[in-house]
């Protein structure tokens, strides 16, 4: 998701993954990261604010919870989430 930029490069607003019969995990995350980073590196989008954001219909593990609890920039949407149930 791109955003609109005032005269600067546009930033990149999220990227994201979604898994329907899969539980994501910090893998998942860290692949996010990953383009994030490739991403950063052409110099085509301002990242400083991308989120990375998960969606699953099976839910995250532990280390994907922790990691979206400790990073700000790490966003999980389970079903209920993503339905307005939670």
């Amino acid at each position: 998701m791109i955003g609109i930029a005032d005269g600067g490069k546009p930033p990149l607003l999220a990227i994201g993954e979604a898994e329907w019969n899969d539980t994501m995990g910090i893998a998942h995350v860290e692949h996010l990261r990953h383009i994030r980073d490739l991403i950063a590196a052409s110099g085509r989008y301002d990242t400083t604010r991308t989120r990375l954001v998960c969606f699953s219909g099976a839910g995250f593990n532990d280390t994907a919870v922790a990691q979206a609890s400790a990073s700000p920039d790490v966003q999980l949407i389970d079903l209920p989430a993503l339905y307005g149930r939670s």
